[in-house]
């Protein structure tokens, strides 16, 4: 079956410099006029709507070419695809060869997604329900936690990630993480991808967070963020897969913790950076690329190719601890609600950012590949660029929430070599933040599919513009990539409140 009015759809697509094919759920896609761009392919289930402007987007990564050698050698997208505000589409995968290209990524770097689960019922959680609420208001709203670390501390978080910032605070723990069971984090610290640690430099960090000596107190870290970003309570609905469910300690009637979180204003500080340095870079004489979009090649400037990919993970190592620390926020107040609660980390993966890209891509989760990653001797010169998709490896947890109205799911990827072992990070967007709030004015809560919703905001107009309304139906998602071998449902959760900030 095909979408309706499929070839006036083409047609339409064609009129606007767009080579465009249709089968079997997969949109393929090319500038009409640069043929020698590799064919970008995009999974929609049948009947989403096929955004023009995000197909432009994709199409326009996929031939990003530096004249001075480099270019884009494979490009798809997944089903929450949709236009981005920075010229790349969400959902975008594109591998490069001798260049790296700092705009796919954006000023979001690792935003990303962590999941905990907890023997707690929702009866029991409701029971103090309200209690919990304004303790996690006080934390994420008000700024009552306390992260305060060491300028020693700053500097390891951000050279080393996860793994540099838990060896001074097992030294010296500070602020509220002397409540923290820091060996469960030392343990935990395998469930998240490359385990939490890249290859980053503390010299590339924005200047008042590394300081000589002294106390630091950043304002970003354990924040959510704007726009889609949340921290939700779930309860887990449905186990679909109990073999790898028990491995992984989810089981049915549990109450899950999932965290959709990144970089925050150190992202924005280095993504923007280095988009303007990879434009500043571009060889004079020549005219700029049309979408704007510029690379950095291996093959003029790769010392600028290092230092990017060094800053881009200086920024990820700071996610990777942003993520936990809402988490630990957040255990710390269970245990003082509800008392012996554990919630352990399920797992915790990103969705906004470079990897290289080994023959052996199934092992790229595994510790063998962050030892490759941090040995500056390493020379790799093919790298893969997720923009809201997450990484799907074969065994390898996926996390893929819906809107605050509608399930989540906990996934297993099939590490499917024709999405660049790819997932989807989420439904899509189907109506812009601008569009909801309009339509918030005039439609009912029943028509933005506010129902029943739970969201805990101190801003009304962030409860309509991430209104479920806003997305795209999340059960088409999910199956579509299954039925395209992507990934396989381990869990299905549903949302019980969400805080938004």
């Amino acid at each position: 079956m095909q979408p309706k009015n499929l070839k006036r759809l083409l047609r339409a697509l064609e009129r606007q410099g767009l080579d465009v094919t249709y089968n079997n759920c997969t949109y393929s896609v090319r500038l009409v006029n640069s043929p020698d761009a590799p064919v970008a392919e995009v999974l929609l289930p049948e009947y989403f709507p096929v955004e023009a402007k995000a197909l432009k987007q994709l199409a326009n990564l996929a031939s990003v070419r530096h004249p001075s050698g480099g270019c884009v050698c494979r490009a798809c997208a997944t089903p929450d695809f949709h236009p981005g505000d920075a010229g790349v589409a969400i959902g975008s995968v594109v591998e490069t060869v001798g260049q790296v290209i700092p705009g796919a990524v954006g000023s979001d770097i690792n935003c990303g997604m962590r999941l905990h689960v907890a023997d707690l019922t929702i009866d029991e959680f409701l029971a103090k329900r309200d209690q919990f609420v304004e303790r996690m208001k006080g934390d994420y709203f008000f700024g009552t936690r306390d992260v305060t670390m060491t300028a020693h501390a700053m500097r390891s978080l951000f050279q080393y990630g996860v793994p540099g910032w838990l060896d001074i605070m097992l030294d010296k723990p500070t602020g509220s993480v002397v409540k923290s069971d820091l060996q469960q984090l030392a343990q935990e610290s395998e469930r998240i991808f490359l385990g939490g640690s890249m290859d980053g430099n503390w010299k590339l960090a924005p200047e008042e967070l590394v300081p000589d000596t002294g106390l630091v107190r950043d304002g970003g870290l354990a924040t959510i963020g704007g726009g889609n970003h949340f921290v939700e309570v779930q309860r887990v609905d449905k186990v679909e897969n109990r073999t790898l469910a028990h491995a992984w300690g989810v089981r049915e009637g549990q109450l899950a913790f999932m965290i959709h979180s990144g970089s925050r204003n150190v992202g924005k500080y280095i993504g923007g950076m280095w988009r303007d340095k990879a434009k500043a870079t571009w060889q004079k004489g020549l005219k700029y690329p049309e979408s704007q979009i510029f690379p950095l090649s291996t093959y003029s400037h790769p010392e600028l190719v290092a230092s990017y990919l060094q800053a881009e993970a200086t920024a990820a190592n700071y996610a990777f601890v942003n993520r936990l620390l809402l988490a630990e926020l957040l255990r710390l107040r269970l245990r003082e609600v509800y008392k012996d609660v554990e919630a352990p980390l399920v797992y915790d993966l990103p969705h906004n950012i470079t990897l290289p890209q080994l023959e052996d891509v199934e092992t790229l989760y595994t510790k063998s590949l962050q030892s490759k990653i941090q040995n500056p001797k390493s020379k790799i010169e093919k790298w893969i660029t997720r923009k809201g998709a997450c990484p799907a490896h074969l065994g390898q947890p996926v996390i893929i929430p819906g809107s605050m109205g509608a399930y989540s799911y906990l996934m297993v990827g099939r590490g499917n070599p024709v999405f660049c072992n790819s997932a989807s990070h989420g439904a899509g967007r189907i109506h812009s933040r601008f569009d909801l709030n309009r339509r918030g004015a005039s439609e009912s809560e029943a028509e933005l599919g506010l129902t029943g919703v739970d969201c805990i905001t101190l801003r009304q107009e962030r409860r309509i513009e991430e209104a479920p309304a806003a997305y795209k139906p999340i059960q088409s998602v999910i199956d579509v990539q299954v039925q395209a071998e992507m990934v396989d449902v381990v869990a299905r959760l549903s949302p019980v409140l969400t805080f938004k900030a």
